[in-house]
């Protein structure tokens, strides 16, 4: 009677129970009616990303197989352009320069965005505008950044850098800064690290921006001096900007190209020389099609490799 009477009870209080089994249906019912609609939505932007990505990636790995060289006719050759990449000397070296030219150029921007961001930290209105001048240096592009490299580094008494020199008494430091193999690379490194300095700059700023109040005044009220909370608060809570930053460099620095083009060439005797202008120099001005698909094909699995932990990192903070 307990039973009977209480299902009323329930009805009249607006109690509905719903099965499990019930709602699961219901929800694949409304997942297929949406899903056409999903599609049509994202048609789009699937169409134009076969277009300007799968298909050329997938031309460019098919063409790493073939012999292709000016107006000759193709030949396929299977794995016959990366056993030569592997054992051109040319090569090699193009690759030990890649690595120099990444690791630097991630080295200083973020080092250099790093502390001054933990600088900032301690007086965020009164730096704003230092913060906008160095962060609108990253919206230079790479060509006219070159450009204006150039004129710092010509060789003559026109070069702002020489002229520097020579100003402070030290003439006998003026160089050909880029005309010499020994210096070139590095006058490039720090060329395209001033650009790079922005983004760690505004990264790692707001990774320091979202450290708790209450962490800072509990320092502060222990006594702790700036360099104190830098070196134990602020540089290990901001790591996740850190990591990021170096994600985001070390990307930009495999993938340069527009400012070696402009300032170097490459040169002197392919001193410059990365693995994106090895990929230019043998594809479009040597005409050998295949042998730089091959080494654009080993730039991608460098990305790739640099990627991984960035995607795992994403990967398990999403569950």
């Amino acid at each position: 009677m307990a039973g009977t009477s209480a299902s009323p009870v329930r009805e009249a209080a607006g109690v509905m129970q719903v099965s499990p089994r019930v709602v699961s249906i219901e929800g694949r019912r409304r997942l297929l009616r949406d899903t056409p609609a999903a599609f049509i939505l994202i048609a789009p932007v699937i169409v134009l990303f076969a277009v300007a990505v799968v298909y050329p990636l997938v031309e460019t790995i098919r063409l790493s197989f073939w012999d292709i060289q000016g107006l000759r006719k193709p030949s396929f050759i299977g794995f016959g352009n990366y056993a030569r990449l592997f054992s051109d000397a040319t090569f090699r070296s193009t690759m030990l320069t890649t690595l120099i030219f990444t690791i630097g150029t991630t080295l200083i921007s973020v080092s250099i965005g790093w502390a001054l961001a933990m600088t900032c930290a301690f007086a965020p209105r009164q730096t704003l505008p230092f913060r906008v001048m160095i962060f609108a240096a990253f919206g230079i592009s790479e060509a006219v950044s070159g450009y204006m490299w150039i004129g710092i580094y010509r060789a003559d008494a026109g070069g702002l850098l020489n002229s520097l020199i020579q100003l402070f008494g030290f003439s006998g430091f003026s160089h050909a800064w880029l005309g010499d193999a020994n210096t070139a690379l590095w006058a490039l490194i720090i060329a395209a690290s001033w650009s790079g300095v922005g983004l760690p700059l505004m990264l790692i700023f707001a990774a320091i921006q979202a450290i708790p109040k209450s962490v800072l005044e509990a320092a502060y009220m222990d006594g702790a001096k700036p360099l104190s909370t830098m070196r134990h608060i602020m540089m290990p809570l901001s790591m996740p900007g850190v990591r990021v930053a170096v994600f985001i460099n070390l990307l930009g620095a495999l993938r340069a190209f527009d400012i070696i083009y402009i300032l170097t060439g490459g040169g002197p005797v392919r001193s410059t020389e990365t693995v994106g202008y090895f990929m230019y120099r043998e594809s479009m001005t040597q005409f050998k099609l295949g042998y730089g698909a091959a080494a654009t094909v080993i730039l991608l699995l460098a990305v790739l490799i640099v990627s991984i932990p960035a995607i795992i990192q994403r990967t398990a903070g999403a569950k």
